[in-house]
């Protein structure tokens, strides 16, 4: 069983930049595609960040975030990371990072316990 925990989070001003990590554990370790999402105040549905092809390196965003995000990846300390550039209050939330184990599997899962993010003056 995978295991991921995010980290990195804080307390940053609005135009501030961030990078915020994922680590995971457990056996067997090879998504198709890894991913950050995050959940808003008052929210509770995920919102699609970003994800990335594990072998490969194909990286898709929300076209909201796209040019101030950037996800990459070290395949060897099986850690993700998401840039965050030029932040904005409403980026305020907590980051979750999940796998989609294989192709055939059409989600994203296994997600750790988030890191909070907070964009304010």
């Amino acid at each position: 069983q995978v295991q991921l925990r995010e980290s990195g989070g804080g307390l940053v001003q609005p135009g501030d930049s961030l990078t915020i990590s994922c680590t995971a554990s457990g056996d067997s370790f090879s998504p198709f595609r890894m991913g950050w999402f995050r959940v808003g105040p008052g929210k509770e549905e995920r919102e699609y960040v970003a994800s990335i092809t594990w072998i490969g390196g194909s990286r898709y965003y929300a076209d909201s975030l796209k040019g101030r995000f950037i996800i990459s990846k070290d395949n060897a300390k099986r850690m993700l990371f998401l840039q965050m550039n030029n932040l904005k209050p409403e980026d305020t939330a907590v980051y979750y990072c999940g796998q989609r184990p294989t192709v055939e599997v059409n989600e994203f899962k296994n997600f750790g316990q988030g890191t909070q993010v907070t964009v304010t003056s």
